[in-house]
């Protein structure tokens, strides 16, 4: 592979000379320098369907032929009505209310102003405090980042955010303290109770999670009947209960609702990354009928939105992306494909006892690398085996998604994967070999680094 051409530093993949895009086709990326590499991970899990597919891109080519932006407080238009009926349809009827916005961020903003406003509406303005988990994400916004546990990313903002409530994550390969696997979700649903009475349950708003968590945790799928449980103790207290399927949503773990694999159906969720697959920007804050008829009842619709809200282009794009989807039977396909993948990689990994944790749905995946498996300790900071792994992959021709922070806010190395839905068996296995390949690499140049401290 060539020398990439210097282009800006500090790339979070561990890739610290930022080669300069030329084209994609498919699964592949193209610098200008000649240098293919395999989109392993989806970027940061947005492209469902790889990069330039001609129906997508036609669909807004012909949207931009007509109109790009119809400003909507002034028109509706067919695509963004069609979505709306598209994500009704995938959600099972259970989200006909939606707000288009241009990114995740922004959807999780919106999700938390209707939340508020829900409250505001029945004459409830105490609900003004919104409970999230330790080791998450939501977003940059300001809002989206008060409800996040992201100590690098909240670090020069702290005094500016929210006063928000932080419970325990859900991870079944790191427990709390004295807790067993089979007491965990018991114990994450008392501690959520204890903290809304402790707070006030006439204040506390929503509690927001994400179904799987993604960079914060390295895909962390919540154990079985935690969502229900969680849900229950939010019922009882009359706290919303927002889900955040920016990252996990729209497909990505092999249904369209990440939380319908858990039976579970939220007040207010977030979508955004699969939702147009990356080939416009699109997002959106979805919420339910009750919701929805409640803001209409009180102030005649959700008081959130800007200027670029229900873009036409961006929604036409999304319409694309999810006929597609749904034509050519993906998501069936991200389930069954994605759990033989995981057996895939755990059988590749079996000599590697570094890699502690192989776990995720669908095409999202998420692969925790360890200093000493038997106590789960991560390598030393200092090290950043993550980035090492990054660097490695994408000098190998493969993009994949390293992360730290998930031990303690500072430590800890995962990699994610998230393939395009229609990536070939022929890139699924380039993914597996290179990526073992660089975390072999990696994992004994740590060692060596180890021994010679």
């Amino acid at each position: 592979m060539n020398k990439p051409r210097i282009a800006s530093t500090g790339s979070s993949y561990g890739v610290d000379h930022l080669p300069r895009i030329s084209h994609g086709r498919g699964s592949y990326l193209f610098d200008v320098d000649g240098n293919r590499y395999l989109d392993g991970s989806g970027g940061p899990a947005v492209y469902c369907l790889g990069h330039a597919h001609p129906e997508v891109n036609d669909a807004i080519r012909e949207q931009n032929d007509r109109i790009a932006h119809a400003y909507r407080y002034l028109f509706s238009s067919d695509a963004c009505d069609e979505l709306t009926e598209v994500i009704t349809e995938r959600t099972g009827g259970h989200f006909s209310n939606a707000i288009y916005v241009s990114s995740g961020s922004e959807a999780v903003e919106s999700c938390l102003k209707i939340a508020l406003q829900y409250h505001a509406a029945r004459g409830e303005m105490s609900r003004r405090r919104f409970i999230s988990r330790r080791r998450s994400w939501h977003g940059n916004t300001l809002g989206a980042l008060s409800v996040s546990d992201f100590k690098t990313r909240r670090d020069s903002f702290e005094g500016s955010l929210l006063d928000v409530s932080f419970v325990s994550s859900a991870n079944a390969y790191r427990l709390p303290e004295g807790i067993s696997p089979e007491g965990l979700v018991a114990y994450l649903a008392d501690e959520l109770e204890a903290e809304i009475l402790r707070v006030g349950p006439e204040k506390v708003a929503a509690f927001i999670f994400e179904p799987v968590v993604g960079a914060a945790g390295g895909v962390v799928p919540a154990p079985s009947g935690y969502a229900e449980a969680i849900a229950a103790v939010c019922r009882k207290h009359g706290v919303l209960v927002i889900a955040d399927e920016v990252m996990c949503g729209s497909g990505r773990v092999g249904t369209w609702r990440a939380l319908e694999h858990d039976g579970v159906v939220p007040d207010i969720m977030s979508v955004a990354k699969g939702l147009a697959a990356g080939y416009l920007p699109l997002g959106a804050a979805l919420y339910s009928d009750r919701v929805g008829e409640t803001l209409v009842g009180a102030h005649g619709g959700a008081q959130t939105g800007h200027t670029f809200t229900g873009h036409t282009a961006a929604c036409a794009a999304a319409v694309a992306v999810q006929k597609i989807i749904a034509r050519e039977h993906l998501l069936p396909h991200v389930l069954e494909r994605g759990a033989r993948f995981q057996r895939e990689l755990r059988a590749a990994f079996a000599d590697v006892p570094e890699v502690g944790d192989i776990r995720g749905r669908g095409y999202f995946i998420g692969i925790e690398i360890v200093a000493n498996p038997a106590s789960k300790a991560p390598f030393a900071t200092n090290l950043k085996v993550h980035a090492d792994i990054g660097r490695r992959a994408f000098e190998a021709g493969l993009i994949c998604y390293p992360c730290t922070g998930n031990v303690g806010g500072t430590a800890g190395d995962t990699v994610i994967l998230a393939p395009p839905y229609n990536a070939s068996e022929e890139e699924l296995a380039e993914i597996l070999s290179t990526l073992v390949r660089s975390v072999k690499d990696a994992v004994s140049f740590a060692r060596r680094q180890e021994a010679l401290a």
